[in-house]
């Protein structure tokens, strides 16, 4: 097992690396056929070099609004190779959501998939003036103009632009990754080199990947999972990756089999689906001999059982990297792990005193070396000192230890709600809700899902004339709206349970859950 060290953890050193071990063996599977570690690093190179020619360079913010295809990985190594700092914007982004990521970045770049550029052009005059070019990659550009901006076909753009002589050093920022904001819009983290070495090598160690394997786990490669606990992890561990473009219940074990998968990460949410299913006597003829499930099913031994495979778990987060991971061993499905080897992991109260086995508090980390946990919030000094105040990395999650180191996750400390694998911000779905004529403020809670993680329950006030009918609210907000921070459940209040001094009482509104509201599936169901 190839481990890099210092300043080995960049993924240009990584990847030169495995090109010159075996620059034959596949590292991509992707649905237009497979790409050898050569080809990916000539493909990567090429583009750097056109990106290079535009003047991106070392420290340069790139926003990257592409699908899951490998135009995204190799989008991801040129602006490594260069040393610019690439910024994934989920494709699901419309409205103020994108606008907000653009304009926060400062990004002057945006790399786009033609097809994606409309929701770019109806920003209109809320674009920033920091960006100044537009890099069509793919898809039909449609009728989308932007004024005063280079839009430019990145497939023509010059490739004989030189590189920078040397390689980004492990410290560099690699990426700047928006993770969900609970008290006000999503923040920027700055992520360095080192800090994605990291988090991708400890999925490769928590999976024993090696040469031998391909890692099939359909996740979007603008979440730190696909890009790093996939992507990242294969070429580490020296195996090759399948990219699709989302997750399929109907498709997975068909997938799975086509391309021969021996490993396999899924979100809670996702295994939940697939155990779903009806049972065949089939089930545990597959390629799969181990996954990765966080968080874990609750019948964690029968799935094990009926698809024949190990599982283990981890706890991290964009912030805080991955310091809390399991073994195959692990047998009790409230349990994320215990701490990684050389992580300090503790338990602390609101004073930041540590807590004995048992009682909850909140997950605060310290890492074993130097640049493997946020550099720190874009622009915002305040919320990085609150973050790492008295010396400890505070997570924002809730968790207990029990005596013997097993950690025990709780909850989220504030309002984001977990939902499909993505991290919603409360404020940003009441942003949208609160955009309807009738609703005069509303509070968005994470309520218990039959399908692991959470549903989004929004309850709103209305106002002015008009009856407020939660349908045409859901209807209203599924135009506006990324599909995953739809609600699914609605309640109309004729005013929200407040504090003394005014603040939303959503523990309140959490207990009272699901009773009586309006269900978007069950309407669907009996439409």
């Amino acid at each position: 097992m190839t481990v890099y060290e210092g300043r080995e953890r960049t993924a240009p050193t990584v990847l030169r690396d495995q090109v010159e071990r075996a620059p034959e063996r596949t590292l991509l599977h992707t649905t237009g056929g497979e790409l050898s570690r050569a080809e990916v690093d000539r493909r990567s190179e090429l583009l750097a070099r056109r990106l290079a020619g535009l003047g991106v360079g070392p420290g340069e913010r790139v926003l990257l609004l592409l699908p899951n295809t490998e135009l995204y990985v190799l989008a991801w190594l040129a602006l490594a190779r260069l040393g610019a700092v690439e910024v994934p914007v989920n494709p699901a982004y419309r409205g103020q959501l994108l606008g907000h990521v653009i304009a926060s970045s400062g990004a002057a770049v945006l790399i786009a998939d033609g097809a994606m550029l409309e929701e770019v052009a109806r920003l209109g005059g809320e674009l920033p003036p920091s960006l100044r070019t537009v890099l069509l990659a793919g898809g039909p550009a449609g009728e989308a103009e932007l004024p005063g901006r280079a839009v430019l076909s990145l497939e023509l753009l010059d490739e004989d632009a030189a590189l920078p002589a040397a390689s980004p050093a492990y410290s560099d920022t690699m990426a700047l990754m928006y993770t969900s904001g609970t008290t006000g819009p999503s923040k920027g983290v700055l992520v360095s080199h080192a800090h994605a070495y990291e988090y991708a090598s400890s999925v490769r160690d928590v999976l024993e990947l090696d040469g031998d394997d391909v890692y099939y786990a359909p996740l979007p490669l603008f979440h730190i999972a696909g890009q790093w606990a996939v992507v990242y992890a294969s070429l580490i561990g020296g195996g090759a990756a399948v990219i699709r473009e989302r997750f399929s219940v109907s498709r997975f074990w068909a997938d799975v089999a086509e391309c021969g998968a021996t490993v396999s990460f899924l979100l809670g949410a996702m295994a939940n689906f697939l155990q779903g299913q009806p049972e065949t006597g089939a089930d545990a003829r597959n390629p799969l001999t181990r996954m990765l499930i966080s968080p874990l099913v609750p019948a964690l031994d029968d799935f094990r059982r009926r698809f024949g495979v190990e599982v283990a778990t981890a706890y991290g987060s964009t912030e805080a990297n991955v310091s809390i991971h399991s073994d195959f061993s692990i047998d009790d499905p409230r349990q994320c792990g215990r701490a990684r080897r050389g992580w300090q992991v503790e338990i602390l109260d609101e004073d930041d005193e540590p807590v004995p086995p048992g009682r909850s508090g909140e997950i605060a980390v310290r890492p074993p070396q130097p640049w493997l946990t946020m550099k720190g919030y874009l622009g915002n000094p305040e919320a990085t000192a609150e973050a790492y105040r008295n010396c400890w990395l505070h997570t924002g999650d809730i968790a207990y230890r029990d005596g013997r180191g097993n950690f025990y996750f709780v909850d989220r400390k504030h309002d984001a709600i977990r939902r499909r694998g993505e991290n919603i911000s409360s404020f940003e779905v009441e942003r949208e809700v609160n955009a309807h004529p009738l609703v005069v403020e509303s509070a968005a809670v994470g309520v218990a899902s039959e399908h692991t993680e959470e549903e989004i329950l929004v309850c709103a006030v209305a106002g002015g004339e008009g009856e407020l009918d939660p349908a045409q609210l859901h209807e209203f907000l599924t135009a506006r709206a990324p599909r995953f921070m739809v609600p699914r459940y609605i309640r109309v209040l004729a005013a929200l349970p407040k504090t003394d001094t005014g603040k939303v009482q959503k523990a309140a509104l959490r207990e009272r859950g699901t009773a009586g509201a309006w269900d978007a599936e069950r309407a669907r169901a009996e439409a």
